[in-house]
């Protein structure tokens, strides 16, 4: 089983998987924003920035899938951009249940050197205050999608970094 797992790591399937889902949740945050007019608020913002992250750290380990040690580094970076993802998406659901009063603002945060809300304001500029998030299906809310996948991810990625270093 384990050296299934340790093979998939390795495989493109793998790296396309992170990669499309990646994509697709943006899209969907998207069609949210303009489709059905739910703007993001900061911590939707900080959300979209840990999985363009694991977006570019997929691409990175598709083109070095072959390359062990680059395979290594691109494991951990998605591990710790899962638990950027997790961390973000934790705030999220304390603020949509009221664990956490007042920790947003309408200022996004980012640093002048990285101000993607400028850059890119389409997809990176908050548009309101924190406090809920839309259902998605079955009356789950984003907030709360975002923390079981997140969580989950983490999970398979800390495994899978660690099978980098099984022997074979």
């Amino acid at each position: 089983m384990l050296d299934k797992f340790s093979c998939f790591s390795r495989s493109i399937w793998y790296w396309l998987s992170l990669i499309i889902i990646g994509l697709l949740m943006e899209g969907i945050a998207l069609f949210y924003q303009y489709g059905l007019d739910y703007g993001p608020c900061v911590l939707c913002i900080h959300v979209r920035i840990w999985v363009m992250f694991l977006v570019l750290v997929a691409t990175l380990g598709l083109l070095t899938r072959k390359h062990q040690g680059m395979g290594r580094v691109s494991h951990l970076l998605v591990f710790l951009s899962s638990l950027g993802l997790s961390e973000r998406s934790y705030q999220t659901l304390a603020v949509e249940r009221g664990w956490i009063i007042d920790s947003c603002s309408m200022d996004s945060g980012l640093p002048e050197w990285f101000a993607l809300d400028k850059w890119i304001p389409h997809m990176f500029e908050p548009w309101e205050p924190c406090g809920y998030t839309p259902e998605l299906l079955l009356k789950i809310t984003m907030a709360e999608g975002l923390i079981a996948f997140s969580l989950l991810l983490s999970l398979t990625a800390l495994t899978l970094f660690i099978l980098q270093f099984r022997t074979r």
